[in-house]
C-alpha cells in the first residue's frame, strides 16, 4: 500500500473527530449493500461542519478522494470508495430542532430516520419517505440517494420533503442551497440558462425518476430549487452537513387492505387504477417472496394498500371502498396495528429474503429499482420476465407498484468470468427495455456503479455531457465520490466476490444451507443492516451487542464484513489468526438472534465458534474457555465427589472467590452460582416411579438442570406425569444401556460398559472447542442408540441446549446421520405437552407474566407452543424480546460485564420492574434466571416450575 502517513498525520492534526486508518475501520467500509467492494485508505468521523471542511482540505491537498457515508445501505455501490470515508453516524447524528407549527425539522446527515419519526410522532407528524431500511438508514443517505419508500404515492420522494441544505463544497465553500438559486455555486445559473430547452424536454416525467442529476429542478418554473437538484447526487457534488426537512401530518388511524390477484401481472396492472382513491401505499409482491407461514388471502400475488383517516372507522371505510372497486381474487382488511406491523415486516424483509431463491441459490442486487410509468408496469413486468428467461436467470420482483418501481434480486453468477459477462449483457439489454417503456434506470436507490455506465442509454449525449459540466462546477478537482454518475466505473468492475477464495475453506461445521461452503455462508450478508437498528422491536433479538455499543464492528454486518475481508486476505492479512476478527467477535453473545431476525439468516454464533476453533488451534486459550467451556466436566467432578457444599462454601469466601474468578477469567462483578446439593439424576434414582400409561418421553438432564437448578427437572417430571406421560432418562451406560437406566446397577452392565452422561456440547461449541464438542456429541449419540431406536421424543428443558441439539449437533456432525435423527427428536417442554398430551388441561394459574423469551428459543425453537400453554394456564401477557445479556459464558467472561448488563437493561429488567407485583417472572433459561438474580435480585422460574406449583396448590 502507498505510504499515506502524511495524509494520516494531516487529518489527525486538522480534525477533532476520530481518524482511523486501521485494519478494522477499513475492512468495515469496503462494502455497502451492493455487489461492489473498494478498499478505502481510512475513515474519518467528523464532529461538525468544521471537521468536514478540514478533512476536505487535507484530502484535496493530497489528491485523495472523499466518500460521504451514512448507514451504508446503498445498493448501487455509491457508499464505497478508495480514498477517505466520512462516517456521519458517529457524531453528526442529531436532531437539532423540530418545529411542530411549521412542520419542519433540522437534522444532521447521520440521523437515523426512525429517530426523526419518534420525535415527530408525539406531534402527530412524520417524515413522509420511509424506505424499508428506516431503522438504520440516515437522512444524509436518503438525501444523497433521493430515497422514497412505500408511502411515496402519498408523500413523494425525499426531494419533495427537503426545504434547505447546508453543504461544504470540495474546495471548502459553505453554501445553503434552497429555492430561488439560493446556495448555487458560481456559474451554475449561467449554465442552466443556456440549457433551458434541454432541461424541459430531456428528462422523463416519472414519479420515480432518480437516475442522473435532477437538473430540471433548476428550471425557473420549478422554483430554481438548488436543494432539490442536489437530492440524488450521491455525494458527488458537495458534502451535506445539515438539512431542513418538511414533515407531514400522520393519519390518526390506518387500515391495510391486502388485495389478492392470480399473478404478479394482474396485481401490477391493477395498481395504477387504485391511485385515484388516495391510498398511502400501493405495494406489490408475489408468492415467491412470502413465507408459507404468513396468513394472506388466497392468490398468487398481493397488493398492500394502506389507507388513513382521523378514526378507525374512516380508515376502514376507505379500505373497504378500495376492496369494492378492485377486481380481486380475494381480499382482507386489517385494522389491528400489531397484525399490520407483522405483514409490513414481510414486505420490509424482502430485500434480504430475495437474496435466496427457493432452492437456496444466491441472488444479488444490481437491478434493484428500475421504474416505469405506473400504467406500463404490467407490460414491463411481462417483458422483464421474458428477458430473465432468455438469459437463463431468475428473480422475484416486488416493490412500489403504485409508482411503477420494481425491486428484484437476480441469481447472477458473479463468481465466474462467463457469469459476469452474462451480468453485463443482461444489464445492457434491461437498460434498453426500461427506456423503451419510458422508464428510469433507478427509481429509488441511485445509479452508483451499478447503473451509471448505462446512463447514455437513458439520456442523450448532450445531457450526459451536461451532467459532467455540472459536476465540474461543484467539484472541479473530482474529489467527491469519483466514478459515480459521471465518468463512471464499469458496472462489472470491483465486484466484491472477486477477492474470495475459489476453493472451499476447510471448516468444522457442515453449513448445509450453503453446500458446505464457508465463503458462501459469509456471502449471505448483503449489507441491508437490519442488525444495526438502535432498538429492538417486539420479539426481535438481533443484534444486542450493537445496540449496547453502537459500533459497526459489533453488528452482525460488521462481523460478516471482517470475515469477508479475512477470506479475501487483502486488508485482513493473517487469516484465522486475525486479532481484528477475534476482537470484533469477542462481544458477540452467540444469541443466535441473527439466525432468525436477519432476512438472509446469517448465523454469526456458528461463524464465531468456527473462527475460535481455528484461531486457537494448537494454542493456549483464554482462561474462561477452560473454566466455562469445560463446565460439564468440573460440575461432574463435584457431583461424583459429593463436594457441592465444599464448593459453595469456598465460593462464599470473598478472597477465595476473587482468586477463583481471576484464575478462571470470570468478571469480578459476577457471583459464582451455587451448585445443587443433590443432582437431578440422583433425585431421580431415589424417587418412586409413576407408572403412567401415556406416551414415553425421554427427559434430557442438561448440565444446568442436573447440577445448578434440579428443581426445574423435578417440576418437569411432576407436570409431564400429571399429563399422563411416562418419563424416562437417557441411558448412562455404553454399550448396552437402556432407556431410563439412570437406576441401572446390574453386575453384568457394570462389568461390560462404561458409565457416561449425555451432553449437547453447548459450552464447547460456544467457546469454539469444536473437536471436543464433536467427541462429546459422538459419545452422546452412542448413548442414545436405544432412544433413537424408539419413537420417544427427547424433552429438553434448557432452551440453549435444545437449540444446540437441534442445530449445532447436525451441522457439526454432518457426517453422522444419527445427529439429524437426534435433532428431529428434540422437543421443548411446551411442544411435548402439546404434541403428546393434547387433551391435558394445565392447572389454572391466572396471573400476569413478565420476563423474556430465551434468545435461542426465539431464534431456533419458536415460541408459539409456549404461548398456547401459557394461555391455557391463564398466564396473561407477552414476554419481552431481546437478550438477557448473560448468554451462557458470555456475561461471566472478564471484560463483558458492562455490555452484558446493558443488554439486560434494554428490555428484560425494565419489563420486570414495570410488571405488577402479582406477575409471574418467567425465565426458562438458566442464564436468564441468573441474570435476573444477580442484576435485579429477582427469582425467575421455568414454566415447568410454575405449572408444578399450581398442581400442588
Amino acid at each position: 500500500m502507498t505510504d499515506h502517513r502524511d495524509l494520516l498525520a494531516g487529518l489527525r492534526a486538522a480534525v477533532r473527530g476520530e481518524v482511523d486508518f486501521g485494519t478494522t475501520a477499513r475492512a468495515l467500509t469496503t462494502m455497502d449493500a451492493s455487489n461492489y467492494r473498494r478498499v478505502p485508505l481510512g475513515v474519518v468521523a467528523p464532529r461538525d461542519a468544521d471537521d468536514v471542511a478540514a478533512a476536505l482540505s487535507v484530502c484535496r491537498t493530497h489528491g485523495v478522494p472523499v466518500v460521504p457515508r451514512g448507514g451504508g445501505t446503498s445498493i448501487a455501490g455509491q457508499a464505497t470508495g478508495t480514498g477517505v470515508v466520512l462516517d456521519f453516524t458517529r457524531h453528526m447524528n442529531r436532531l437539532l430542532s423540530l418545529d411542530p407549527r411549521a412542520r419542519t425539522a433540522v437534522v444532521q446527515p447521520g440521523l437515523v430516520l426512525d429517530r426523526l419519526q419518534e420525535a415527530a410522532a408525539p406531534h402527530g407528524l412524520r417524515f413522509g419517505p420511509d424506505p424499508s431500511t428506516h431503522g438504520r438508514c440516515t437522512l444524509g443517505g436518503m438525501i444523497g440517494n433521493n430515497s422514497c419508500g412505500s408511502h411515496s404515492v402519498a408523500w413523494g420522494t425525499t426531494a419533495d420533503s427537503v426545504r434547505e441544505l447546508s453543504v461544504v463544497t470540495p474546495r471548502g465553500e459553505r453554501l445553503r442551497p434552497g429555492r430561488g438559486w439560493a446556495g448555487a455555486p458560481a456559474g451554475l445559473r449561467e449554465l442552466v440558462d443556456g440549457e433551458l430547452a434541454r432541461l424541459r424536454t430531456g428528462f422523463p416525467d416519472l414519479p420515480r425518476r432518480i437516475s442522473g442529476y435532477a437538473l430540471d429542478a433548476l428550471l425557473p418554473e420549478k422554483g430554481a430549487d438548488v436543494a432539490r437538484s442536489l437530492c440524488g447526487s450521491e455525494g458527488t457534488l458537495g458534502v451535506l452537513t445539515e438539512a431542513v426537512v418538511e414533515l407531514v401530518r400522520a393519519p390518526r388511524a390506518r387500515a391495510l387492505a391486502v388485495l389478492a390477484y392470480a399473478d404478479e401481472s394482474g396485481a401490477a396492472e391493477a395498481a395504477a387504477g387504485l391511485l385515484p382513491f388516495g391510498p398511502l401505499t400501493v405495494e406489490g409482491m408475489a408468492a415467491d417472496l412470502v413465507p408459507s407461514s404468513v396468513d394472506l388471502p388466497r392468490g398468487g400475488a398481493w397488493l398492500f394498500v394502506e389507507t388513513g383517516g382521523d378514526t378507525d372507522e374512516e380508515a376502514r371505510a376507505r379500505a373497504d371502498a378500495i376492496v369494492r372497486a378492485a377486481d380481486v381474487v380475494d381480499s382482507l382488511v386489517v385494522t389491528d396495528p400489531a397484525r399490520q406491523r407483522a405483514l409490513w415486516r414481510v414486505r420490509e424483509d424482502a430485500s434480504g429474503t430475495a437474496t435466496r431463491m427457493p432452492d437456496g441459490t444466491e441472488a444479488w442486487p444490481g437491478w434493484e429499482d428500475c421504474a416505469v410509468p405506473p400504467a406500463r408496469l404490467g407490460a414491463y413486468l411481462r417483458d422483464f420476465r421474458g428477458l430473465l428467461a432468455a438469459h437463463g436467470l431468475r428473480g422475484a420482483p416486488y416493490g412500489h407498484f403504485g409508482d411503477g418501481c420494481i425491486h428484484v434480486r437476480i441469481d447472477f453468477d458473479l463468481l465466474t468470468g462467463p457469469g459476469v459477462a452474462r451480468f453485463r449483457s443482461f444489464s445492457e439489454e434491461l437498460a434498453d427495455l426500461v427506456v423503451a417503456h419510458g422508464g428510469s434506470l433507478s427509481g429509488e436507490h441511485g445509479d452508483g456503479q451499478a447503473r451509471a455506465e448505462l446512463l447514455p442509454r437513458m439520456y442523450d449525449a448532450r445531457t450526459v455531457a451536461l451532467f459532467e459540466r455540472v459536476k465540474a462546477l461543484w467539484d472541479p478537482d473530482d474529489l467527491l465520490n469519483p466514478g459515480m454518475l459521471v465518468r463512471p466505473a464499469p458496472l462489472d468492475a470491483n465486484l466484491r466476490f472477486a477477492v474470495l477464495p475459489r476453493e472451499p475453506v476447510d471448516v468444522a461445521f457442515g453449513y448445509p444451507a450453503d453446500a458446505g461452503d464457508f465463503s458462501a455462508a459469509v456471502r449471505r450478508c448483503v449489507g441491508v443492516a437490519k442488525c444495526r437498528t438502535e432498538s429492538a422491536s417486539g420479539p426481535a433479538v438481533m443484534c444486542p451487542s450493537f445496540r449496547a455499543t453502537g459500533e459497526e464492528r459489533h453488528s452482525t454486518r460488521g462481523r460478516a464484513r471482517l470475515l469477508h475481508e479475512m477470506l479475501a486476505g487483502e486488508v485482513v492479512t493473517d487469516g484465522w489468526r486475525s486479532t481484528e476478527v477475534r476482537d470484533a467477535l469477542d462481544l458477540c453473545l452467540s444469541c443466535k438472534g441473527c439466525r432468525s431476525d436477519c432476512p438472509v439468516e446469517v448465523d454469526m454464533a456458528t461463524y464465531k465458534a468456527e473462527f475460535l476453533h481455528h484461531h486457537y488451534e494448537g494454542r493456549r486459550r483464554p482462561a474462561a474457555h477452560y473454566a466455562m467451556g469445560w463446565l460439564p466436566v468440573w460440575l461432574g467432578w463435584v457431583a461424583r465427589t459429593r463436594t457441592a457444599a465444599v464448593a459453595n462454601g469456598l465460593a462464599s469466601v470473598g478472597l477465595l472467590a476473587r482468586a477463583a474468578k481471576r484464575l478462571g477469567g470470570i468478571a469480578r462483578e459476577r457471583g459464582i452460582p451455587r451448585v445443587a446439593g443433590e443432582t437431578f439424576t440422583r433425585w431421580w434414582r431415589g424417587r418412586r416411579a409413576s407408572p403412567g400409561d401415556g406416551a414415553l418421553v425421554v427427559l434430557w438432564p442438561d448440565t444446568f438442570t442436573e447440577h445448578l437448578s434440579p428443581s426445574v427437572g423435578r417440576a418437569a417430571v411432576r407436570v409431564l406425569e400429571a399429563a399422563g406421560l411416562r418419563v424416562a432418562l437417557p441411558p448412562t451406560l455404553r454399550p448396552g444401556g437402556r432407556v431410563g437406566d439412570a437406576r441401572s446397577r446390574s453386575a453384568l452392565a457394570l462389568l461390560t460398559a462404561r458409565r457416561a452422561r449425555v451432553c449437547c456440547g453447548l459450552t464447547y461449541v460456544s467457546t469454539g472447542q469444536l473437536d471436543r464438542a464433536r467427541t462429546v456429541l459422538t459419545r452422546t449419540l452412542d448413548l442414545l442408540e436405544p432412544v433413537l431406536a424408539t419413537d420417544a421424543p427427547l424433552v429438553v428443558l434448557e432452551p440453549s441446549c435444545a437449540a444446540a441439539l437441534r442445530t449445532d449437533a447436525p451441522e457439526l456432525l454432518h457426517d453422522d446421520p444419527r445427529a439429524a435423527r437426534l435433532a428431529a427428536r428434540v422437543l421443548t417442554f411446551a411442544e411435548t405437552l402439546e404434541r403428546y398430551a393434547p387433551d391435558w388441561t394445565p392447572p389454572p394459574v391466572n396471573r400476569p407474566v413478565t420476563g423474556q423469551t430465551h434468545c435461542h428459543q426465539h431464534a431456533v425453537l419458536g415460541e408459539e407452543p409456549d404461548r398456547r400453554l401459557r394461555a391455557a394456564a391463564g398466564l396473561t401477557g407477552d414476554l419481552a424480546g431481546g437478550c438477557c445479556g448473560l448468554a451462557g459464558n458470555f456475561g461471566f467472561e472478564k471484560g463483558h460485564y458492562e455490555v452484558s448488563a446493558a443488554c439486560a437493561e434494554e428490555q428484560l429488567l425494565p419489563a420486570v420492574r414495570e410488571a405488577p407485583e402479582s406477575a409471574v417472572v418467567l425465565a426458562d433459561g438458566f442464564s436468564c434466571r441468573t441474570q435476573l438474580d444477580q442484576l435485579a435480585g429477582v427469582r425467575g422460574r421455568h414454566l415447568a416450575e410454575v405449572l408444578a406449583e399450581a398442581l400442588e396448590e
